[in-house]
């Protein structure tokens, strides 16, 4: 007989998906790090049980022509509400880029009412440093919200988390539990502020953590190059080809590899020998090599010169160094410089060369027609990294030069809504620029549930201005003038609304920036349409699983109507069998009742598909022949936080 703790455990566990009974048996197996704080599976349920709002349109903060408006968005509400609600956006994002609060003791708010109905409106009480528990306070309204945005990016899209040591630990495991370590793209250390004095260590830098949702089918993109890369190509020789810079015809050898490429090469000016560095080999073809070499005017062949290495790239016939008989002198090195000496002259050099007067280690021309149209994010952005030189992406740290400070930034939203904001918070905007260099492609969504003074927002219409890209943003930003926040309707407004307009503060003007954006409020009231419509797209993929997998051990193929015009019909199995939920008729929560029926009926007709059906409903009040019905387990609408009492599940609420 089961204890009454153990039958609370089991009921927990009936309530999960397969998804994350999957992950809890795999975090219970792992022999790895995993976080645990107390009200973990709470938290990790929060996001599911969370119902849409009614927006409502504000056409008086509307900003720019209607054509603007309708690409970017702002909306006053509770991100984790907000994003719910903004369903039809789910799996359409290509980039998060958000500032969290930092959980200083300063902005962060918890409610506690958010453990059990997560659709409370209140915004909580400040959580302040000397709280014992603010550490998982933080963790535990940050986890539902990363599930979020998960769920709102596309499965190629990216996420980027601005976090300062205070919290950055918590927030990296969070990040590997949510996305998943193989996901982690790059831990960003940025120079925020100039190292000051301090008893042990100067706090001068914060962190973006990025992590695709899947890396496998994320790109991260180039930087714009400088004027300073691009000044390092000339034309001393006339190439054909266009500007060139001086390369490196080598690469990096490991101990086990590149051993065929480590061969010497004779120089056709001065008959000596060059070998790759000993942790070095030519990075390209042999052959490719050679014919480098003979279009310096002369004939090239393998040779055994004893060296213990692969044969040797030599002029034909001639002696090398290692011989006893070489001497400069001899007829075929004589022949060979006097040839290249006259290619030199006259201009328009091979790929490899050996200096500009030809007594130099081999070198490679690098062509800017043939270099990616930008740089590439290095392990450390300085004025000497070579832009055009790929290195992988790990632990990425960006010089102040390259990505601003946190004090210009607060100098930028000075300049754009008056000094007195009080906000202290604000990243530059050329780092917020550079990440959606990166990571958003030019028409790509971004996605920022902590709007603040809508740098996200800026830094898009910035962008689009000067690449004439036409990225779109989503902000999200409280705004309860009871409870002191007010930033949505005045400090974001106000700072996106002079950034599209031109306006500056005491009448300034500045070159307006374009676009636009609508402005949206989140209301109190829950969208019982919206909460139908997007639990029967939910139901389709876990209710069916969950049958396939309890009743035939395997899932048919089933394929899924995208016709929007059936209002019960999901698709068809391998047999032709159609598949039905039931799930807004506007009655009980999914019944099959001879209405329903009839439209079953009608759709299947409409379709060509022959009975019978299988009809997933909450309840069976009418029963045909035609009809296999299975009923949607009270666990899967316990799960998604439904059950016929709630209010938008009633006929007045529905219609």
């Amino acid at each position: 007989m089961l204890t009454t703790r153990a039958e609370e455990l089991v009921g927990d566990l009936a309530n999960l998906d397969r998804d994350d009974l999957e992950k809890m048996v795999r975090s219970l197996l792992t022999n790895g790090v995993a976080l645990s704080f107390y009200g973990k599976r709470t938290a990790l349920e929060i996001y599911r049980r969370v119902r849409p709002r009614v927006t409502r349109r504000e056409p008086k903060l509307h900003v720019g022509e209607p054509e603007h408006q309708a690409c970017n968005l702002l909306v006053e509400g509770e991100n984790l509400q907000a994003m719910v609600t903004l369903y039809k956006y789910r799996g359409e994002v290509d980039l998060i880029l958000t500032d969290p609060p930092y959980n200083t003791g300063q902005s962060f708010r918890y409610n506690d009412k958010w453990d059990e109905d997560p659709n409370d409106p209140d915004l909580g009480t400040i959580v302040a440093k000397e709280d014992g528990s603010r550490h998982t306070k933080w963790i535990k309204a940050l986890m539902p919200r990363l599930q979020m945005m998960k769920a709102m990016l596309k499965p190629s899209g990216v996420i980027a988390i601005c976090i300062d040591d205070n919290e950055l630990f918590h927030l990296g495991m969070m990040m590997d539990e949510v996305f998943g370590e193989e996901n982690r793209i790059a831990i960003i250390n940025w120079q925020k502020t100039t190292p000051k004095n301090a008893r042990h260590v100067s706090t001068a830098t914060d962190y973006v953590l990025v992590y695709a949702k899947d890396k496998s089918l994320s790109t991260t993109k180039l930087l714009a190059r400088s004027a300073k890369a691009d000044s390092r190509f000339g034309n001393r020789d006339g190439d054909e080809i266009g500007e060139w810079k001086q390369g490196d015809v080598t690469g990096k050898r490991s101990p086990k590899s590149h051993k065929s490429s480590t061969y010497a090469i004779q120089s056709p000016f001065t008959g000596e020998l060059h070998w790759p560095l000993e942790t070095r080999h030519w990075a390209f073809e042999k052959a490719t090599i050679r014919k480098w070499l003979s279009d310096w005017g002369a004939s090239y062949e393998e040779r055994d010169i004893g060296d213990g290495k692969p044969k040797a790239l030599v002029l034909k016939g001639a002696p090398t160094p290692r011989d006893p008989d070489f001497s400069v002198d001899n007829p075929v090195l004589v022949k060979a410089k006097r040839s290249a000496l006259a290619r030199l002259e006259a201009g328009n050099w091979p790929k490899l060369y050996f200096g500009v007067k030809g007594d130099a280690q081999p070198m490679l021309k690098v062509h800017a027609a043939h270099v990616k149209l930008g740089a590439v994010p290095t392990t450390f952005w300085v004025e000497e990294a070579d832009p055009d030189r790929l290195t992988a992406i790990g632990a990425v740290s960006w010089a102040a030069s390259e990505s601003g400070r946190n004090r210009e930034g607060i100098e930028e939203l000075d300049r754009m809504v008056g000094k007195g904001h009080g906000f202290e918070t604000v990243k530059p905007m050329s780092l917020f620029k550079k990440i959606l260099q990166l990571w958003c492609p030019p028409g790509g969504l971004v996605l920022d549930p902590y709007a603040g003074s809508g740098t996200t927002g800026h830094a898009v219409l910035a962008l689009n201005q000067e690449a004439d890209s036409d990225r779109r943003f989503i902000l999200i930003e409280q705004g309860a003038p009871e409870n002191g926040d007010k930033y949505a309707r005045t400090l974001t407004w106000r700072r996106l609304h002079n950034a599209v307009t031109g306006e500056r503060p005491d009448g300034g003007t500045a070159e307006p920036l374009g676009g636009g954006f609508e402005y949206r409020l989140l209301t109190k009231t829950i969208d019982a349409k919206t909460v139908l419509s997007m639990q029967r797209d939910e139901l389709i993929d876990i209710v069916l699983t969950s049958h396939w997998e309890s009743q035939r051990r395997s899932a048919p193929n089933l394929s899924v109507f995208s016709d929007e015009g059936y209002q019960f019909l999901i698709g068809t199995d391998d047999a032709g069998e159609g598949y039905f939920l039931i799930w807004d008729n506007g009655g009980p929560v999914g019944s099959l009742d001879l209405e329903t029926y009839r439209t079953v009926a009608s759709e299947a007709k409409r379709a060509g598909i022959p009975t019978p059906y299988h009809v997933y409903a909450r309840y069976e009040t009418y029963q045909s022949p035609n009809v296999r019905f299975w009923k949607i387990p009270d666990r899967i609408l316990a799960h998604l936080g439904l059950n016929e009492n709630d209010e938008f599940n009633s006929p007045e609420e529905a219609r």
